[in-house]
């Protein structure tokens, strides 16, 4: 009986190895016949090269090197190509993450302006006419008709925009246009959701920019703050995401655009004011009223732009103050509390041959004093105007350096 078990056994064994054998053998036949089609097509290949390398005149080591060049250029195209798609997918991803780090990062640092002010309250009631007559007609000869009549006033949020922390202690960066009422009174609600009083340190005089200062009753509270990029080196087409105060009621609302242009000369007209701004950034990230002051942002969280302005009539038509205007402004209201621009008080012309020749002046160089567009030369109780200057005076130095068109 063993001997039968055996025997099975061992034909058995027979027949799974004659399978394994059948198996490999149709392997075989199978890489034998893609090995012969890789050498038809690579046969074909050659004699294409020896055919074109036998015209110029190449030899077959030449031929075999230059079919090694080609197979290989070959194989590290493909390479390249499959790199190239891993990287796009890994810059999808990426760019992702980095908008939501970039975020993270920022609001801790972005502020909520809200603006209150007294304002009447008002009541109707009703009165007669006429109650002066009653000592011609008597007593009840009138009727009575409805009337409006102030009574007292209340504080009440008239507005609200957005702002930056750019130091620790509290100092803010906003629009000037959003502290613009002298009268108003302004809170600062953070994004932890605390709420803080805040005064007007400074408003600047050119660029739509104000510093405001959180005021705390705890001298060792310390805020969070942002960090400032370089609006220099801003390209077109780059990634840029603004935060803000959407509506004066959606605090921290985030929008995820491109620059869309720089250099930008536009009108901002609000708040009974009309100012022009020049060398703009414009982004298609969604800014809408109440964004005004918040930053604009580069994928490494830094601030690049102050929110500024949006076209009306148009979608997703944003602008911004580049942060570089805005750093010499924060430098100074730290150091000497205010922000102050050079003021000479001149309308001028610099001089050249042609104007030399044209007015027959006798220098080809200076600023001539002329009367501009307010028809002044000279702005009235300006420093010029305290230095003696006069129209048709000619400024040759400035700090012992000549005045020149180059």
């Amino acid at each position: 009986m063993t001997d039968f078990l055996n025997n099975i056994d061992s034909q058995l064994t027979k027949k799974e190895d004659k399978e394994k054998k059948n198996k490999n053998y149709k392997k075989q036949i199978f890489s034998v016949f893609v090995l012969m089609f890789i050498i038809s097509c690579l046969s074909g290949f050659a004699s294409a090269l020896i055919a074109s390398n036998y015209l110029s005149g190449a030899s077959l080591t030449d031929l075999k090197s230059t079919g090694e060049s080609i197979l290989s250029n070959i194989f590290n195209s493909q390479k390249e190509s499959s790199n190239i798609v891993n990287q796009n997918q890994c810059s999808c991803v990426s760019q992702e993450e980095m908008v939501v780090n970039a975020v993270k990062k920022v609001s801790p640092a972005v502020v909520s302006i809200i603006i209150s002010k007294d304002v009447p309250v008002f009541e109707q009631y009703y009165y007669n006419p006429f109650d002066d007559f009653e000592g011609f007609f008597g007593p009840g000869m009138g009727f009575l008709v409805p009337g409006i009549r102030q009574k007292g006033t209340e504080k009440k949020e008239i507005g609200g925009g957005t702002g930056i922390i750019i130091s620790s202690d509290g100092i803010v960066l906003t629009n000037k246009h959003v502290v613009s009422d002298e009268k108003a009174e302004y809170t600062i609600y953070t994004n932890d959701g605390k709420k803080f009083p805040a005064v007007v340190l400074a408003k600047d005089p050119v660029q739509d920019l104000a510093i405001l200062k959180i005021k705390t009753n705890n001298s060792l509270e310390k805020f969070k703050t942002v960090v400032l990029g370089d609006s220099d080196k801003l390209e077109i087409g780059q990634t840029a995401i603004a935060i803000g105060n959407a509506l004066g009621e959606f605090r921290n609302t985030v929008s995820v655009g491109v620059i869309s242009g720089l250099g930008r000369t536009i009108t901002a007209s609000g708040g009974g004011s009309v100012e022009v701004l020049e060398d703009i950034i414009q982004t298609d990230a969604a800014i809408n009223s109440g964004n005004s002051g918040g930053p604009l942002l580069n994928l490494k969280g830094e601030v690049i732009g102050i929110n500024v302005a949006m076209a009306a009539g148009s979608e997703n038509i944003g602008f911004s103050i580049p942060i570089n205007k805005a750093k010499k402004s924060i430098e100074q209201v730290k150091k000497i509390g205010k922000i102050v621009y050079p003021f000479l008080g001149v309308n001028y012309t610099l001089i050249d041959d042609e104007l030399k020749k044209q007015k027959n002046l006798p220098v080809n160089y200076g600023a001539l004093i002329v009367k501009g567009d307010d028809n002044l030369a000279v702005t009235k109780n300006s420093p010029a105007e305290k230095a003696g200057l006069k129209e048709n005076d000619i400024i040759l130095e400035f700090n012992n350096e000549k005045i020149t068109i180059d």
